[in-house]
């Protein structure tokens, strides 16, 4: 599964990283994705699905979390850390962002005193 939250990227340029039945989902609607979404759903073992997150309620969006949270726990699902700042080089991490070069995701440390 592709999952993109931000609208950075499009089923075209995920479709190859994806598996026999993988699916590229987004949570942003682009007038490109619904043809994809029409044509992978009648065509092909890759589908483009957009799906509004926004609609469900806390208690469904707290079960989803506690659902993925089984699945990397169980290493069934490897998110992809590019780097990780420390919370003081926040904006540091915001410019390497901006740059577009980032390979997954950047990860802000935020300590907590014990």
């Amino acid at each position: 599964m592709v999952l993109d939250t931000v609208g950075k990227s499009s089923f075209s340029r995920c479709k190859n990283s994806l598996k026999q039945r993988g699916i590229y989902l987004t949570t942003v609607l682009k007038l490109a994705i619904i043809p994809q979404m029409l044509w992978t759903s009648l065509i092909g073992s890759k589908k483009a699905i957009i799906t509004f997150t926004g609609t469900r309620s806390a208690g469904e969006k707290a079960k989803d979390l506690i659902f993925l949270r089984e699945l990397l726990k169980a290493g069934k699902i490897k998110p992809v850390i590019d780097g990780t700042y420390p919370l003081e080089q926040i904006a540091e991490a915001h410019r390497y962002v901006d740059t577009g070069h980032k390979k997954g995701n950047v990860v802000i440390i935020v300590k907590h005193d014990s």
